[in-house]
């Protein structure tokens, strides 16, 4: 249980986020990351400090407990001491795993969902199909809520060509195919005709059948075997997570400018926060996750939907 909070009530928060970046700077590595926010690296672990008007947050991660308890030493012995003019009371909450943080909160799920643009009877039909075929692999399957947002974000920004990496049962392909316009096209890609087959007399109820180009196969593959000039407006990425850094290094190049790319479960059930976690696939999305934020030909926000959602536009 690797990661711990600590929340310090203070008039001056972000005046102790710079005076221990400053104290530590010497001995670690500690550098300013935004707005009242920094970054402690230790050999052992991290430290994220942020600031709000009266409240200073720490969160300490670290592979183990022991190395997690040194993190948690380490930032109160060179805290407390700044507070020459106020008393800042340190206490560690108990530790958590990265996979027991609850993003979305049952009553906020409950509450967002009576509140968007009901899916409609095309789409609501497709994901109780889903259920019933694919018993919890159903939960490969984009929420409502999130089709939404894919289908609002098409529309927001005409994209006319599109492709999604991971098709499962349709239902992200769908709210993309009906979001284009007249004459849009999605290259929808997938390794598996089970589930694509469950997809296909839903787009065609749906009346996109005929913008969307299905092709089964490894997607790497269909990529590589594109042209290299960029001719997507859109691009949607929701599959086999290892595979994320290289699917973004081909599609990235044959996005148009002023592409959108949305990559899905960026957190991974709170796993890329958790330094306990080094599967193969949490460290291939927190390598991605790093690359996208450094990305110079990108313009980038992570938003906390769902399992993550980081909406990439490319320059």
């Amino acid at each position: 249980m690797p990661l711990s909070t600590a929340h310090i009530a203070t008039d001056h928060p972000a005046r102790y986020v710079k005076q221990l970046i400053s104290h530590l700077g010497h001995e670690v590595t500690a550098e300013l990351t935004g707005a009242g926010r920094a970054t402690i690296t230790f050999p052992h672990g991290t430290c994220s400090l942020t600031s709000s008007p009266r409240e200073l947050v720490l969160i300490a991660a670290a592979a183990d407990l022991d190395a997690l308890a040194g993190v948690q030493d380490a930032v109160t012995r060179h805290l407390q001491p700044l507070g020459t003019q106020e008393e800042l009371r340190i206490g560690w909450r108990e530790p958590i795993a990265g996979d027991a943080l609850e993003i979305v909160a049952p009553a906020v799920d409950d509450y967002l969902l009576a509140h968007c643009t009901p899916a409609g009877q095309v789409l609501t039909e497709l994901a109780d199909t889903t259920r019933e075929a694919t018993g919890r692999a159903a939960g490969m399957q984009v929420s409502a809520d999130e089709g939404a947002l894919l289908e609002m974000l098409v529309r927001l920004s005409g994209a006319r060509t599109a492709i999604e990496i991971g098709v499962f049962t349709g239902y992200s392909a769908l709210c993309i195919a009906r979001a284009l316009p007249a004459g849009g096209r999605l290259l929808a890609c997938d390794v598996s005709s089970e589930w694509t087959d469950i997809a296909r007399p839903f787009w065609e109820r749906a009346g996109v059948a005929d913008r969307i180009d299905l092709k089964i196969g490894p997607a790497l593959e269909t990529l590589r075997a594109l042209p290299g000039e960029p001719s997507f407006d859109f691009a949607f990425i929701d599959a086999d997570k290892v595979n994320y850094p290289a699917y973004y290094d081909e599609i990235v190049p044959r996005l148009n400018p002023g592409g959108l790319l949305v990559l899905d479960n960026v957190f991974l059930g709170g796993r890329v926060l958790d330094p306990a976690f080094q599967g193969d696939d949490h460290q291939a999305m927190r390598r991605l996750n790093e690359t996208v934020a450094g990305d110079e030909r990108l313009d980038c926000v992570m938003l906390p939907v769902r399992d993550g959602v980081t909406l990439a536009r490319k320059r």
